[in-house]
């Protein structure tokens, strides 16, 4: 199924605040369509080097638009559904 927004986690293996982010995020996808994609920074050192302190880190980017930071540590709701209603 082809979404029209697409969310990259930033995040890493026993992280709880990631682990939250994720399903906080989840939650979610009964109002809204969208696909999520996790990314373990862990993976690639150039992830580690940009993003270490902060994981998890939310991305959303909307079809034929850039991609844009929407959090990190903790969900933003009011901001991912504000980013989510937009057309």
């Amino acid at each position: 199924m082809d979404f029209p927004t697409h969310f990259v986690l930033y995040s890493r293996s026993y992280c709880h605040l990631c682990e939250d982010m994720l399903e906080a995020l989840q939650a979610l996808s009964g109002d809204y369509p969208f696909s999520v994609e996790v990314l373990d920074i862990d993976s690639d050192d150039t992830l580690v080097a940009q993003f270490d302190e902060l994981v998890p880190v939310l991305f959303g980017q909307k079809k034929g638009a850039s991609i844009v930071q929407l959090c990190h540590y903790f969900l933003d709701e009011r901001k991912v559904r504000e980013f989510l209603s937009q057309s």
